[in-house]
Formats: C-alpha cells, sequence, structure tokens
C-alpha cells in the first residue's frame, strides 16, 4: 500500500481520512498546525485516537505548511508518493474578521503544498475545495462547470485561487491534481465551529439557537463516511495526462469534484431530527442571515458518479442521530 501525506491531519476530515487510510493497511504521514480556532484538546483526541488503533504506521508532525523552510525540513526524512491536503483555515464568517489568517494558510500554505508535491513529484496530490466557491449561484444543483468568480467571502474566494493555482501546476508540471468541493460536512468528531454541533451543544444546555435567515435555510448535508469513500475514490485514481478535457474543464493533469449527499435538506428538517436524537426541544432564536452566508446549497455529482462510480449513501435521518450519539459519549451527556 502507498505511504500517503495527509496535511490538517488533526482536523475533523483529516482524522477519517487518515483513520480509512489506515484501515486498508496504508501508511500515513500526518502533519498539522494545531491552531486555536477552536479547541486544541478535541485535536490532540483525534490523534491520539490514531495513534491508539494504528501504531507506527500512523506518524505525526506538528508544524505549520505554510512555514516552507520548517515543512521541507520536516518532511526530509520522509518518503511518501501522495499527498491528501486537507489543512487549511476554515469558516466563511472567521474570515471577515481574520482575513490574514486566510492569506497565510490558504494561498500560501496551498502554494506550499503544490511546490512539495512538485519536487516530490508525486503520483497524485489531492486537495480540499469548497461548495463556497459557488458564491450566490442561484442555479442548482451546483455543478462543476458552473461560473465561480464570484465569491461572497474571502474564505470562499481563497478556495477558488487554489484551484486556479492548481492548473497553473497541473498545466505547467504535469502534477495529477484533484481539487474535492465538499458539501457541509457533519459527523462524529466534527467542528465545534459547525450549526450541527453548535445547536446539538445548545439543546443538551437548554440554550437558544441561532437561526439564521428565519430557517429560510437548505443544505447539501454530507455525513463524514461518505465524503471519506470519496476522497479515497479519488485519491485512488490520479487524472490522466492524456490531453482530453477533465471534469471542470481542464485540458491538463486536474480534475474539479464537488462531493455532496446529492440533496438538499431545509433547516427545518435538521432541527427536527435534532430534537428527536436528543430528546430537547429546540429553543429558537431567528437572526438575519449573515454576511458571506448563502441561502442554499446543492451538489451535482454527475462528474464523480460517472468517472468514479461515487454515491453518497447515508442520508440525514442516519447521520444526524449517529451525531448526537457520538456527541454524548464525548461530552458524557
Amino acid at each position: 500500500m502507498p505511504k500517503t501525506l495527509v496535511t490538517g491531519a488533526a482536523g475533523f476530515i483529516g482524522m477519517h481520512v487518515a483513520e480509512a487510510l489506515l484501515a486498508r493497511g496504508g501508511e500515513v504521514v500526518g502533519i498539522d498546525s494545531l491552531n486555536a480556532y477552536y479547541d486544541v484538546a478535541l485535536k490532540h483526541d483525534r490523534l491520539a485516537g490514531l495513534h491508539a488503533r494504528h501504531g507506527d504506521r500512523f506518524v505525526f508532525h506538528h508544524v505549520d505548511f505554510a512555514d516552507a523552510e520548517a515543512l521541507k525540513t520536516t518532511l526530509a526524512v520522509h518518503d511518501f508518493d501522495r499527498i491528501i491536503h486537507l489543512g487549511a483555515q476554515a469558516g466563511v464568517r472567521y474570515s471577515i474578521e481574520h482575513p490574514e489568517v486566510y492569506g497565510q494558510s490558504n494561498l500560501i500554505g496551498h502554494l506550499n503544498i503544490l511546490e512539495l508535491a512538485r519536487h516530490r513529484a508525486v503520483k497524485h496530490c489531492v486537495y480540499a475545495s469548497s461548495s463556497s466557491v459557488y458564491g450566490g449561484n442561484t442555479s442548482v444543483p451546483f455543478r462543476v462547470e458552473d461560473r465561480v468568480d464570484r465569491p461572497v467571502s474571502l474564505y470562499a474566494a481563497t478556495k477558488r485561487a487554489n484551484e486556479i493555482m492548481s492548473e497553473s501546476y497541473a498545466h505547467l508540471y504535469r502534477i495529477p491534481l484533484t481539487g474535492l468541493r465538499f458539501f457541509t460536512v457533519y459527523g462524529p468528531w466534527g467542528r465545534p465551529d459547525m450549526m450541527i454541533w453548535i445547536f446539538t451543544k445548545a439543546m443538551f444546555a437548554g440554550e437558544p439557537i441561532p437561526v439564521f435567515n428565519d430557517g429560510r435555510m437548505e443544505r447539501d448535508f454530507t455525513f463524514i463516511d461518505d465524503i471519506v469513500a470519496g476522497v479515497l475514490a479519488v485519491h485512488d485514481n490520479p487524472p490522466p495526462d492524456d490531453g482530453r478535457e477533465k471534469a471542470g474543464g481542464s485540458m491538463a493533469t486536474h480534475r474539479l469534484y464537488n462531493i455532496g449527499n446529492n440533496r438538499s435538506e431545509p433547516l427545518g428538517r435538521m432541527i427536527e431530527l435534532l430534537e428527536a436524537a436528543t430528546g430537547r426541544s429546540a429553543i429558537r432564536r431567528n437572526l438575519p442571515i449573515q454576511p458571506g452566508d448563502v441561502v442554499r446549497t446543492a451538489a451535482d455529482i454527475d462528474a464523480i458518479a460517472g468517472d468514479l462510480g461515487y454515491r453518497p449513501t447515508t442520508s440525514i435521518d442516519v447521520g444526524v442521530p449517529k451525531f448526537v450519539d457520538w456527541y454524548r459519549g464525548y461530552h458524557g451527556v
């Protein structure tokens, strides 16, 4: 099995992807800056689980990939032939208050990973983009062919910049690259800044939940297991250098895929499922839509389904109770 570098290995998606690679017999070198965007203890707990289950087949380094010299020095002792680049500064709303952090992590950091992929001549570099690149697109479901040059947040702009930077590297150096536009990922070991965590925490505490746009929101909620299945399918199938047009329009060795549940769910439906799973009634605090937010997201997954046979299998009726069960166990509520 190949050895894979996973950036953001202490993160939500990064931990699950590393787990899946290791569970099938692979080796993983994980890196993460362990920044304080949310509780670092949660990140350490994720890493501890990986070490406990997989021993020395999982190697972790605390390093910031936005620091080119530190990255180079840290990884000099490791051989790997694939990269899954999931590390980034996340969060639409946080980007409005702390734009400089996104420039460092999402732009300089992404460039450093592209340079690493070039100099190591890796067989494939898979990187995380986001459904946020679609901005205020009102044509749903969102297709990889849609225009994505009108972002409504800096976070979205950095993710679109990652796609364009990757296209240039694929064209110049023929590096196999695939960008994945994730749609509202949730599940066990998720992020505390995500809606499902915020709502669950508030409901167990008997506190109001913030319902933006008076609840007139829809999201393509995608369970973590379905995200991981898509990431691994892509990881194992680099785009060929065959001169043919790829998903997303590139003629080089670069593809773009949506990974979503392929179904847009009303926010109210998610709240109802949380009420059933927690046994608590939600106290709703209706608020206006926030800057940088969009009303509806929905993924067209025809490209990845056609190329790789990918199909999500977990509905929110199954996924939401799984998250709440994990939350109860982790927090002892």
